[in-house]
């Protein structure tokens, strides 16, 4: 009998994230569905960096969602600005234990109570060059297929046998 189990079984949790960025995620996930958003948390951009959330919204433009959890989290994270070029828009999303007047002004805000998401603040558009947005698009879309598929495989049926 296996005491531990060290390869999760649910490819969409890698245990990165704590209880309350999770929380945050979930909220901000709800709102951005219900705004007709296709997501993808945890995506690899081609910068080897790891977005918490990328979004293509129904007109093509792509988000990315920096989810920030406290004052420490977001003073010690100073990758974020590099991910405007990966980007037509950039937000932050937090909590309400979170001051909101430390995000930059010049991204968007979500604020997340675990059942949904509130946008306080949109972000200024920076339009990807085409070249750019089909090689996100293609990640996006591959990452996707590649985790639908591992979902399958985890769970040990096929879609057509559920």
């Amino acid at each position: 009998m296996t005491i531990l189990n060290v390869v999760s079984n649910n490819p969409l949790i890698d245990g990165r994230q704590s209880a309350r960025a999770m929380m945050v995620r979930k909220g901000v996930q709800i709102l951005l569905h219900d705004m007709r958003h296709a997501l993808l948390p945890e995506l690899v951009l081609a910068n080897g960096r790891r977005a918490d959330l990328v979004t293509i919204s129904e007109r093509g433009e792509i988000w990315i969602v920096e989810i920030k959890t406290s004052i420490e989290d977001f003073r010690v994270d100073r990758k974020w600005p590099e991910y405007r070029a990966y980007c037509d828009r950039l937000f932050f999303a937090t909590h309400n234990d979170v001051p909101l007047d430390i995000f930059p002004e010049d991204c968007g805000l979500f604020l997340s109570d675990g059942y949904g998401g509130h946008l306080l603040r949109d972000a200024p558009e920076h339009k990807l060059p085409p070249a750019t947005r089909k090689a996100i698009t293609l990640n996006f879309s591959r990452t996707a297929a590649q985790r639908l598929m591992l979902a399958e495989w985890a769970n040990g049926k096929s879609f057509g046998e559920m």
